[in-house]
């Protein structure tokens, strides 16, 4: 819902009515994650994608139908050799896709989802898509971490259900859990979509170069919320990082200990190091090998990268932790430009995260995605 929710609030605060289509299950090479969204306006339009244009008329036709009055619907859309073309998803996958109608009756309390989105509060949303009891489908659970709104139909199903998602939004994770129809944990009967909204992952850029610029704007283009930090002033400046959620003039070392006394690092955490200067490279970087941070790059030829270790080690940093530096940063592109650069580091945040391993897909054999 994400990708859509601006679009869908402005429509509900309008008293507008949609059809909303959203992924909740995928299973082999399927092309957009749980979670997707496709809204069907009232006055015909279709804003964002479940599936990246292969089934995406399908849940039109769905959207549509919803928005006549049917009831909300689950749906399975999956292909085999015979008939891919005729239903659309010829990549071979499976989705999911639970369609509702959304507006002020159906979901009275979007806007709070949208206001905690925007502050960047995590909060989840738990659906009820499948039920023995066709009333009980379409009903909404909003958990924040500290507080419940709404109810699937009981206390018992509420309190199961909190749980299991207040584990799911400290990860991150969205899917679908399943329950017995009273919301018994070792049932079957009744599916729950879980749809998380985690604030961005964060990434930390050390360095007010050109190489950062680029940085920058990558990291951007793949949904992090992105600080470049530098302790020049002259260097660290809103017109140089245009675009740029925070520009930060502090040495890298104090910055990212201060973050860290905040909590706002986490195991989604990137932290990129280019400056190749030890004076800055060394401090930031044994700061950074004392937190739970998920990425840990340095920029630099390998005589720089040999001198930055020998230099850690005198710090006392371990062997093991310097293990966790990705230096020289990125992965054998061949790049040579700044932008080219910030390709190869974020192709290798990509393999990391989905155990990818960098090589053409026309030489492997096997499924193209890589899942958690």
């Amino acid at each position: 819902m994400r990708d859509v929710l601006d679009d869908l609030t402005k429509r509900w605060e309008a008293g507008e009515s949609v059809g909303l289509g959203t992924v909740v299950a995928t299973f082999r090479s399927a092309p957009r994650p749980a979670g997707a969204s496709m809204l069907v306006t009232q006055d015909g339009e279709a804003v964002g994608s479940v599936s990246g244009g292969c089934v995406e008329g399908a849940v039109y036709e769905e959207g549509t139908t919803v928005l006549e009055g049917s009831e909300p619907v689950l749906r399975r859309y999956g292909v085999s050799d015979d008939d891919a073309f005729a239903v659309g998803l010829t990549c071979g996958g499976i989705l999911d896709v639970f369609v509702e109608r959304i507006d002020r009756e159906t979901f009275p309390d979007l806007d709070e989802v949208a206001a905690s989105v925007r502050a960047e509060e995590p909060v989840a949303v738990a659906t009820v898509v499948e039920h023995p009891d066709s009333s009980q489908v379409g009903t909404h659970l909003l958990i924040w971490r500290e507080r419940v709104r709404g109810t699937l139909g009981s206390s018992r199903i509420d309190d199961a259900v909190v749980d299991d998602v207040r584990g799911m939004l400290a990860s991150g994770r969205s899917g679908v859990i399943e329950y017995g129809p009273e919301g018994q944990r070792r049932g079957e009967g009744m599916r729950v979509f879980v749809n998380s909204f985690e604030p961005p992952p964060r990434m930390l850029v050390f360095g007010a170069i050109d190489f950062a610029a680029a940085m920058a704007r990558m990291g951007g283009f793949l949904g992090y919320r992105v600080t470049v930090c530098d302790a020049r002033p002259v260097f660290a400046t809103n017109s140089r990082f245009p675009g740029v959620d925070d520009v930060v003039v502090d040495w890298p070392h104090r910055y990212l200990a201060d973050q860290a006394e905040q909590g706002r690092l986490d195991e989604r955490t990137a932290v990129m190091v280019l400056t190749h200067d030890p004076k800055f490279d060394v401090p930031v970087l044994k700061e950074a090998l004392r937190q739970n941070v998920g990425y840990i790059g340095a920029m630099g030829s390998r005589r720089t990268h040999e001198d930055r270790m020998q230099r850690l080690r005198e710090e006392g940093v371990t062997e093991e932790e310097l293990a966790r530096v990705s230096s020289p940063i990125g992965l054998d592109l061949g790049a040579r430009t700044p932008e080219e650069t910030a390709v190869s580091i974020a192709a290798e945040l990509i393999a990391l995260r989905w155990g990818g391993r960098g090589v053409r897909l026309s030489d492997v054999e096997g499924p193209i995605h890589h899942h958690d």
